[in-house]
């Protein structure tokens, strides 16, 4: 597919000073969206697809395909992994889930002809008042609700166990809320939520959108958690790290990258570059001239080169003890780095902040280039498809951004701080230039494709505007393949030749994938889903 046929669609709600440029396709041939928004409406349908595969699989009753579900933090597929390893009866005695038949156990109770004692209390109580799980331990009604609402009070809504020692079995979560309901309605309803959310909180494949003020939606990824996603909010984010959508940066790169911008290392590192402290009041001291005798508004006056002060036996004129001459190799090499490393720093940032820029002031041409279509689609009506100009300047907005992001990536990658013991310092320059050469290519083509669509091509005659719009389609095409090798290059020739795994968001060339609804086909009474109704 060229750049000349595909669509693509720009949410309007998005802004260059805030969220990344939302730059997405329409294409009606793509496969159904692995990322999907789960709002506080479609929660328990999303819930109830994992339980009903779980109950499929191991023909389980709902609590107790829940509770398998929660002790493996809803990942399906590593409970059917262990499921192999394990086996079916060591998997349910771990995760607490017991399916004997209750008749099984002798009743761990004694009882008269009409009454019966509880283990706990030793209250007589009628047969109607106590309660067996399916572990097979009964007691009497007052002692398992007022344990549920011990354990409730307690956050472990979503790990009720029985009561008799030792017992690890998962108590029956209908039993637990008609119960608590009778005498606390409310804490039966806390407890149905921290059943409902759980799938939220403890699932790594789903996550709350990061968004403030919340918009109340979460997200569920099928498949790698390194991925960008967007939100239905409009908002664009890494969802590994939930921070604002940053590839090609590594999460921790990204996580650096923030907190350098905003403390004070660079300050500390042009402090060290550029000034000494006086030897009397301590205060900074720049340097304004060539003469390396400096006098302080102390107005103490000190040795630029070794920073002791001049007097009795350190003058111009006598010195002695002079440590100027000897060269300390301690001292020499720190400030020689500070001064490397701030200096990349302020190229990087530079660079970094000049793309973002520029793609704030290309926001500005959407509306120019709709104009300058619509003025030419007046002349011609129907005669040509214009869309080539909308297409370039997304493809433009897309690179605009990967650009920026690549150079706090360069770095972290290149500036022995993260990576320092994994390679060797002829494979860093080597990598250095590979990555720095593929760099410079694509900022070259992103400019020439930022001045060509700046051109007032409305103005322009037919033959003109037809050789504009070749050249478009022939930069999107090479800039979205320059991108690619960016990607290609990173995966593998510079993060995939380290020792540990480090990844990255793969390359997207549609855009940061918008998450799809989720279909309700259900009602919003966790109580009402029966393994009848899933199995339909």
């Amino acid at each position: 597919m060229t750049s000349e046929e595909e669509d693509y669609y720009y949410s309007d709600h998005d802004s260059p000073e805030g969220n990344p440029l939302s730059l997405q396709f329409v294409d009606s041939t793509v496969e159904p969206c692995s990322i999907q928004v789960i709002t506080k409406e479609s929660l328990l349908e999303a819930q109830r697809e994992d339980l009903c595969q779980v109950m499929d699989m191991l023909m389980l009753k709902e609590r107790h395909a829940r509770t398998l579900l929660i002790h493996h933090r809803w990942n399906v597929e590593r409970l059917s992994t262990e499921l192999v390893e394990k086996g079916r009866d060591r998997l349910f005695s771990e995760a607490g889930v017991t399916i004997e038949e209750r008749k099984k156990h002798a009743l761990p109770w004694s009882y008269s002809r009409s009454l019966v004692t509880c283990n706990i209390c030793f209250e007589e109580v009628s047969p109607n008042a106590v309660t067996t799980m399916d572990c097979g331990h009964c007691f009497c009604n007052d002692c398992w609700t007022e344990n549920f609402i011990v354990q409730i009070n307690d956050g472990q809504s979503k790990h009720i166990r029985c009561m008799e020692h030792k017992c690890n079995a998962i108590c029956d979560e209908a039993v637990v809320r008609n119960l608590v309901s009778a005498k606390h309605p409310d804490i039966a309803e806390r407890f149905d939520r921290h059943l409902l959310e759980s799938y939220i909180v403890d699932n790594n494949k789903v996550k709350w959108c990061p968004s403030v003020p919340h918009c109340g939606n979460a997200i569920r990824v099928k498949g790698d958690s390194y991925c960008e996603v967007e939100c239905t909010c409009g908002l664009q984010f890494c969802f590994n790290c939930l921070s604002e959508a940053h590839s090609p940066c590594t999460c921790q790169m990204w996580k650096f990258w923030g907190q350098k911008c905003q403390d004070e290392s660079e300050t500390v590192n042009w402090i060290t570059v550029n000034t000494k402290p006086c030897p009397t009041c301590h205060k900074i001291v720049e340097k304004n001239g060539g003469c390396n005798l400096v006098v302080c508004t102390c107005l103490q006056s000190f040795c630029w080169l070794c920073g002791a002060a001049t007097g009795i036996s350190h003058t111009w004129t006598t010195i002695d003890n002079h440590s100027c001459v000897r060269f300390g190799e301690d001292i020499t090499e720190k400030a020689e780095c500070a001064k490397r490393d701030l200096h990349r720093y302020t190229h990087c940032y530079n660079r970094f902040n000049a793309h973002k820029d520029s793609l704030k002031l290309e926001s500005n041409l959407k509306e120019t280039i709709q104009n300058s279509i619509s003025i030419l689609e007046s002349k011609e009506p129907g005669l040509r498809d214009h869309s080539w100009a909308m297409n370039g300047l997304y493809r433009l907005f897309r690179s605009r951004r990967i650009l920026s992001y690549s150079y706090p990536f360069a770095l972290y990658m290149f500036g022995n701080n993260i990576f320092k013991n994994e390679m060797t310092k002829k494979e860093l320059v080597l990598k250095q230039n590979l990555f720095e050469d593929l760099q410079q290519q694509l900022e070259v083509n992103v400019e020439r494709l930022s001045n060509l669509l700046e051109q007032p091509f409305d103005q322009f005659l037919t033959h003109k505007v037809l050789e504009l719009r070749l050249q478009s389609i022939n930069l999107a095409t090479l800039v979205n393949e320059l991108c690619k090798k960016m990607y290609e290059c990173i995966e593998n020739d510079l993060l995939g030749t380290l020792p540990r795994m480090v990844q990255i968001a793969p390359y997207k060339p549609k855009g940061v994938q918008r998450a799809s609804g989720l279909s309700v086909s259900w009602d919003s009474d966790p109580s009402s889903m029966s393994t009848e109704a899933c199995n339909s």
